[in-house]
């Protein structure tokens, strides 16, 4: 079932961002934008604070980027969101993969019946990338059974299609996550 989308910013655009409270905070970006929260993590926490709710950090796991590295990324992530919730900030975590060989632990740490996030972003730009995301997909639903994933980019066809076929039937609710550009671009136009 796919539920009506949910408002969330990029951490580009958290330290001016008027409401955080009404909004969630996603870090589907570039590295170089929040690799500060890593490097001087006690820096953002009062700014992580206001917002509704966190994602943890989206590092980039490339196919090519060596396992350990990969590993680094995933560590990486985990150590923050671990952190971010001592801190009294409501977390939710950031599901990424990268090809099969990450399948063997890019999914350790993650909760099960809980509300993941994942991005589609870059990951449908040819038929290879496009098959790793949705077996990446595939397998993330098997392993933790998510109530809900919080979808970020193009939703692909075959996970709309498969989520049909299912009539809802223990199948998580796939939430939109609507791009604050997106959102802009609609109140330049006149349309909310």
């Amino acid at each position: 079932m796919i539920n009506a989308p949910i408002d969330m910013i990029g951490f580009n655009f958290a330290a001016k961002y008027k409401h955080p409270e009404r909004v969630g905070l996603h870090f589907f970006l570039k590295d170089y934008q929040f690799i500060r929260l890593w490097t001087s993590p006690d820096m953002y926490i009062d700014m992580l604070r206001r917002f509704r709710f966190v994602c943890t950090p989206d590092f980039s796991m490339y196919t090519d980027f060596p396992i350990a590295l990969q590993i680094n990324s995933h560590y990486r992530k985990h150590w923050l969101g671990a952190y971010w919730q001592s801190k009294g900030i409501t977390v939710i975590p950031t599901i990424c993969w990268s090809d099969i060989r990450s399948f063997e632990w890019c999914f350790d740490g993650e909760p099960s019946n809980g509300v993941v996030a994942v991005s589609s972003v870059g990951t449908q730009l040819n038929q290879k990338a496009k098959s790793l995301f949705l077996l990446g997909f595939e397998q993330m639903m098997c392993r933790l059974q998510p109530q809900m994933v919080l979808f970020h980019g193009r939703i692909p066809a075959e996970i709309t299609a498969k989520m049909d076929s299912t009539n809802g039937e223990n199948s998580p609710i796939i939430v939109p996550i609507v791009a604050y550009q997106e959102r802009l671009r609609k109140i330049e136009m006149g349309v909310t």
